[in-house]
């Protein structure tokens, strides 16, 4: 297949998919619909953490904490001033980047094994202040009846559909940012501090400070996911900013191929699927979660987004 054609079969592909995430209310019962929700959201969450371990090398075990911490935000200002979505979000997205901020000007002293700690470490710090704050966060109760976002124009998100294409929109214009910033000479640039800092520093790149600003903008987007999040669960809790979280969108980016954004939103939603397919026939879905993550790291250790490149390559030289 040449590049011409296959880009032409990437280019219908998209457009059947678009045209798929567009007819989805009009097909799903309330119930799947709602779990394509939650595949957005995670598909959202999961490129976040992409953009710092697949095109900078930065493997972190502390992503959640971005995730919880805007959602915490979003809900208390939801629940306790009444704050509509124009200004909640907002605020949600500031506490995610104030923090990135804090955090990152620690965790950036550090590089592989320790920084996957300090990242461990602070999302933990977070979560243990949200369990026992419990007369900010309700501790582990959480905080119920988080209020569905009101746009003010006269649509109504407490239905399915409206809320479907409310996220579907974030969604998209997030992905679309991602991709001009991989794309960029931005991404560009974080791809060499991945294969060699030693080389970016040679060549006259501030490596710290690129490093500074993609962990502060993968914060932003794993925070709009915690957002987006809350207002779908209706609900935030410290599950959110656990480190079982971090470990699951981790896994997230494994499974679908690091370095590829695309790969980790397959990736994100492959896993809500099955994880909700296969706790409804038995309590012991961990496990067998466990055995398809075996699996893909014996036979795909590069995801399925480098299974299929290696699959490409082979056909191209046969």
């Amino acid at each position: 297949m040449t590049g011409t054609s296959y880009s032409r079969w990437i280019g219908l592909a998209f457009a059947a998919g678009l045209f798929v995430l567009l007819v989805l209310p009009k097909i799903l019962a309330p119930y799947y619909l709602g779990l394509a929700v939650k595949m957005m959201i995670f598909a959202l969450f999961a490129m976040s953490l992409d953009l710092l371990i697949g095109f900078t090398g930065m493997a972190s075990l502390g992503h959640a904490a971005y995730f919880g911490l805007s959602a915490y935000a979003t809900g208390l200002l939801a629940l306790k001033l009444g704050w509509n979505v124009w200004l909640a979000l907002p605020a949600g997205l500031i506490m995610s980047g104030l923090a990135a901020v804090l955090f990152g000007l620690l965790a950036l002293r550090t590089r592989g094994s320790y920084f996957l700690m300090i990242t461990l470490a602070l999302s933990q710090l977070m979560w243990g202040i949200a369990f026992g704050w419990r007369s900010l966060t309700g501790g582990d109760d959480g905080l119920p009846s988080v209020p569905r976002p009101d746009l003010g124009i006269g649509i109504s998100m407490a239905d399915g559909a409206n809320f479907y294409y409310f996220v579907l929109l974030i969604a998209a214009i997030a992905t679309f940012l991602m991709v001009r910033i991989v794309s960029s000479p931005f991404g560009y640039a974080l791809r060499g501090i991945r294969e060699s800092e030693t080389r970016m520093l040679a060549l006259g790149y501030n490596v710290w400070l690129y490093k500074f600003a993609i962990f502060i903008i993968a914060a932003l987007f794993a925070g709009l996911a915690g957002i987006l999040y809350v207002y779908y669960n209706r609900f935030v809790s410290p599950d959110y900013i656990h480190v079982a979280r971090s470990a699951e969108v981790l896994l997230m980016v494994i499974l679908g191929g690091a370095g590829t954004l695309i790969g980790p939103a397959f990736g994100a939603a492959l896993i809500v699927f099955f994880e909700n397919l296969i706790s409804a026939y038995t309590e012991r879905w961990v496990m067998l979660m466990g055995f398809v993550y075996l699996i893909v790291a014996l036979f795909a250790p590069n995801g399925i987004a480098g299974l299929i490149r290696d699959y490409r390559k082979k056909r191209a030289s046969s």
